[in-house]
């Protein structure tokens, strides 16, 4: 903890007021901000026109920039566009929101949490996500109680690549994603007992992924 604190205080002042501001505004967002309805995106898609496909994909990856559950988008993007383009639209914007948030979180943080990668007591699962990161994220993806923000959070602080942190969320997330996507229409009634099939299947994947992963020796250098 003094060693953090150490390193802290070494930053300059423009990053302790950018980091400390990001973290408020966190904190505040997430206690006050509430997603929108279905009712309420219905009327912006009437008001925006053509373009509310763009202003949904970034509103997407503005709000789940923070820990606020994604599931709301996701069913939106079904309900509102349809769900062959609600399928694209859904899966770019969850895909593009994990990239930002590694990239910032990494950007900011980065520099400070390196060092700290070489303590023996990270050192070797760090190795795992460096040399096989991917799989990983894969299986994590697919398991729902796993939260999406959090995720991308904890990847940032280790040496997972960007472009296969990308991939694989793009990978383990389309199997939830379009299940979801699909199955929209639950917003406006019961819900369908097969999402939640298909929610323990792909948490039953997503484990088994993590297994293999454990087992799979790592190859050095």
């Amino acid at each position: 903890m003094r060693d953090a604190a150490a390193s802290i205080r070494s930053w300059p002042l423009w990053r302790k007021l950018v980091v400390g501001l990001l973290v408020v505004g966190m904190i505040i967002i997430t206690f006050t901000v509430k997603v929108p309805s279905l009712a309420t995106m219905n009327a912006w898609a009437a008001g925006t026109g053509r373009w509310f496909v763009m202003v949904f994909v970034f509103g997407y990856v503005v709000v789940t920039q923070f820990p606020i559950p994604r599931t709301i988008f996701t069913l939106s993007s079904g309900v509102l566009f349809g769900p062959w383009l609600g399928i694209v639209v859904a899966l770019t914007a969850t895909t593009v929101s994990a990239a930002v948030s590694l990239s910032v979180v990494r950007y900011f943080l980065g520099d400070w949490m390196a060092p700290r990668l070489a303590h023996p007591a990270v050192a070797g699962i760090n190795a795992r996500l460096r040399a096989r990161g991917w799989l990983a994220v894969t299986s994590l993806r697919m398991i729902a109680g796993v939260p999406f923000s959090v995720l991308n959070y904890a990847a940032a602080l280790t040496s997972v690549p960007l472009v296969g942190f990308t991939v694989a969320t793009l990978v383990g997330s389309a199997p939830g994603t379009i299940a979801t996507v699909f199955l929209g229409n639950t917003l406006t009634g019961k819900a369908d007992p097969t999402i939640m099939v298909i929610t323990v299947c792909l948490t039953c994947v997503g484990v088994l992924g993590l297994v293999f992963d454990r087992k799979l020796p790592v190859r050095e250098g």
